[in-house]
Order: structure tokens, then C-alpha cells, then sequence
């Protein structure tokens, strides 16, 4: 069973004076500057087989609540919690290290994904070909193309077996081939009882993926129903 509940959720952000985030630490200490919510008192509960499309305009909260469940926020108010194997694509560049080639990075890459170091040796030629990136895997991803890191990035995701997939805007990134194997992975997992959670631009391939959607204005979730709801609220606001 696949499971993430949120009870009052939230986020904060703390900026100094040029508006650059800064650890809350170091802005006690400096005695100055802002606090803007980037959620706010969000509550909701996602269960097996749901799909469920982030919508909202840019800086309403979307990528900010992807990367609380993901884990890479820690909520400053309230509590989430998450059941069933977790992967995500949220960056292009997550974790990819120029300097190194596709294969190392992939190595480097699945052990952070919670692989061993021999499961992630193992799933390299699997990794590989997912990727469709062939010679190139042995390339310094510093010459990839943002759709070939995103090919990479998904690729280690996956190699999980995740009962969960987040996806935010990366999958547009890619060629219309490699879009048709992600689309078609996210498919997979909801089928076999999963979750995915996706924020994009590409509305037909959300309204293709996700049942329910969340329109989240201002770091707040105003509204969460059926997809074709909730896209007619938010675009004849």
C-alpha cells in the first residue's frame, strides 16, 4: 500500500535584506530580513492508485510541497508522512556531478536513492539502457544536453522499483520518445497500485496520468478534486 498524508503543513522561507534564502540559524543571528510561507497550513491524504497534478501559477508552492515529500524540505509546521518505496525527478542537475561520466554518476546516484553499492552495480546495464543515452553513459555529463540528463536522472529513479513517483516540469525536458517511457512508467505504477504526483504545463499529459488534482495559490491548497474540476477552476480564474 502506498500512502502520503499531510496534516497542516508548512513551509518557511527566511530571506536577508537582497532576498537570498538564508538558513533560519543564520537569520536569528543577523536579526534581519523576511519570512515569506512557501506552504502553508496544507492538509490532504494521497492513497494507492491516485495520480494527482500540481496546478498552480509559478510560485504558488508547487515545487516546494514535491520537495517536502521527497523529503529534500523539512516542514517547519505540521507533519507528512509517506508509505511505499519513494522516487523523484524535481532537477534536472539533482545530484549529477559534471566532472563525473554518466555511469558514475548513476553509481553515485542509486547508492543516494538508498541502493547498495552491489544492487547499484547491478542495475548499471539497466540503468543504461533505460537511459537510451548508450556511448554517452560513459561521457562527462558535462556535455549533456538537458534532456539527456533528464533521461540519466529518471533512469536511477526508477531503478528503485518506486511505488511513488513525483515529477515537477523535468519530464518537459525531454524528447517526445523518452516522454512517451516516462509517461508510460507513471502508468505502470498507478496500475500496480502506486502513486504519482506531478506538477507541469502539459495538461494533457497530467489529465492522462492523474484522476485528482490540487490548485495551490500562494502556498496554500484551495482546492483538491476530480483533475477536470480543478483545471477549469484554475484556468477561468
Amino acid at each position: 500500500m502506498s500512502l502520503i498524508q499531510a496534516e497542516g503543513l508548512g513551509v518557511r522561507f527566511l530571506f536577508d535584506r537582497q532576498r537570498n534564502v538564508v538558513p533560519p540559524t543564520l537569520a536569528r543571528l543577523r536579526r534581519r530580513g523576511s519570512e515569506n510561507w512557501g506552504l502553508h497550513d496544507v492538509s490532504f491524504t494521497i492513497q494507492s492508485g491516485d495520480g494527482v497534478a500540481l496546478l498552480g501559477p509559478s510560485g504558488s508552492g508547487k515545487t516546494t510541497l514535491l520537495r517536502t515529500i521527497a523529503g529534500v524540505l523539512e516542514p517547519d509546521a505540521g507533519r507528512i508522512e509517506i508509505e511505499g518505496r519513494l522516487a523523484s525527478l524535481l532537477s534536472i542537475d539533482a545530484g549529477l556531478l559534471p566532472v563525473l561520466t554518466g555511469r558514475e554518476n548513476a553509481q553515485l546516484l542509486g547508492v543516494l536513492a538508498g541502493l547498495s553499492r552491489r544492487q547499484t552495480a547491478a542495475a548499471l546495464d539497466g540503468i543504461k539502457a533505460r537511459s537510451g543515452l548508450d556511448s554517452h553513459f560513459e561521457r562527462p555529463v558535462s556535455s549533456f544536453s538537458q534532456g539527456m540528463r533528464a533521461r540519466l536522472g529518471f533512469s536511477v529513479a526508477d531503478s528503485v522499483d518506486p511505488q511513488i513517483l513525483l515529477l515537477d516540469e523535468v519530464h518537459e525536458a525531454l524528447d517526445h520518445e523518452f516522454r512517451d517511457v516516462v509517461e508510460q512508467r507513471a502508468q505502470t505504477i498507478l496500475n500496480n497500485g502506486g502513486i504519482v504526483v506531478a506538477a507541469g504545463h502539459d495538461h494533457p499529459m497530467l489529465e492522462r496520468l492523474c484522476n485528482r488534482a490540487f490548485l495551490l495559490v500562494d502556498g496554500s491548497l484551495e482546492d483538491d478534486g476530480e483533475f477536470a474540476e480543478v483545471q477549469r477552476a484554475y484556468l477561468c480564474a
